[in-house]
């Protein structure tokens, strides 16, 4: 098999904390990989590491056969690193912009301009190429950002939360073009705080306090979670999460918006008791039904299960 991206043990420490903590990944030729955990969980700083813009504290890293401790600035063409604040020129056009990081990238002249039409229809800017970035919408920015991000055709994208801040029509637009990408055979890394959108990704690995605790497929990281998902609309959430956290049966409860979203261990047999408990204490219910697991159930799940063991080893 295969492997774009390796690390062994792979460690950053800022004095003495542990951005990153042994991180072991394998990473396959056109994988699409989600990184996903809370802020501080040592996303960025992986993204950066492996963008060769950061020393290694210990373990080693290999990019497209690159090794980034001795050949760090070998990695360089062949990827496309895109930062959470990508800086784009503001006073520059999007044109402008486009033909600048083509320069940045040595692309020669007979083939920035192919690309650069290309990538403008590809990102859906060309009736914007000569409007400045400082008056693009943020989605058109974002788009902007990895049409820059792009124009040296790098075969491995490492992307920090680039849809963070957009809409959620430019977000799905963004998407619609890493799709794009991915189906064209390019490596993408990216970190995301929508669970969505990790949904989207072939693998997907969560990090916490610098650990990788988890790396699997969606489908995977999803069956999990123990027990199946009720989804109730309680009149008082509050009220009806008091009472059916103490409910035999339930295991977990998480709250959305004024929904309740329950993780019981039978779904079919505790539903109607559920309901029946809530009625007896005259909360009113709007609706009640078994929902599939999302990512974001899993999610939360897996980082109570993990915040839950750090503190029993504490």
């Amino acid at each position: 098999m295969t492997i774009i991206i390796e690390t062994q043990g792979l460690t950053r420490l800022f004095k003495q904390n542990r951005a990153v903590d042994s991180l072991d990944l394998a990473i396959q030729p056109g994988e699409l990989f989600g990184l996903v955990g809370p802020d501080g969980a040592g996303k960025t700083t992986t993204l950066r590491l492996l963008a060769g813009l950061l020393y290694i504290s210990d373990g080693s890293a290999t990019v497209a056969g690159y090794n980034l401790r001795t050949q760090p600035e070998s990695i360089k063409p062949q990827i496309g690193y895109m930062a959470q604040e990508f800086s784009l020129y503001a006073k520059l056009s999007v044109l402008e912009n486009l033909n600048f990081f083509a320069e940045l990238y040595n692309v020669s002249k007979a083939e920035q301009k192919e690309r650069t039409e290309r990538l403008l229809a590809f990102a859906g800017l060309t009736e914007f190429k000569e409007r400045r970035a400082v008056h693009l919408s943020g989605g058109m920015q974002k788009k902007l950002a990895l049409a820059c991000t792009l124009i040296h055709q790098p075969p491995i994208l490492l992307l920090d939360e680039p849809t963070t801040g957009v809409d959620p029509v430019s977000r799905r637009e963004f998407w619609n073009i890493l799709t794009e990408l991915h189906l064209d055979g390019t490596t993408i890394i990216v970190s995301t705080p929508y669970m969505d959108e990790a949904d989207r990704c072939s693998r997907v690995g969560l990090m916490y306090a610098g650990k990788l605790m988890i790396c699997d497929s969606p489908q995977s990281i999803r069956r999990q979670i123990e027990g199946d998902l009720i989804e109730i609309f309680p009149e008082d959430w509050q009220a009806a999460h008091q009472i059916v956290s103490s409910l035999p049966g339930v295991l977990e409860v998480q709250t959305y918006g004024e929904a309740l979203h329950l993780l019981v261990d039978d779904g079919e047999h505790q539903l109607p008791k559920i309901e029946q408990a809530l009625e007896e204490q005259g909360i009113l219910i709007h609706g009640a039904r078994l929902a599939p697991t999302r990512m974001e159930e899993a999610f939360i799940s897996l980082i109570r299960r993990i915040e839950s063991e750090a503190e029993e080893q504490h």
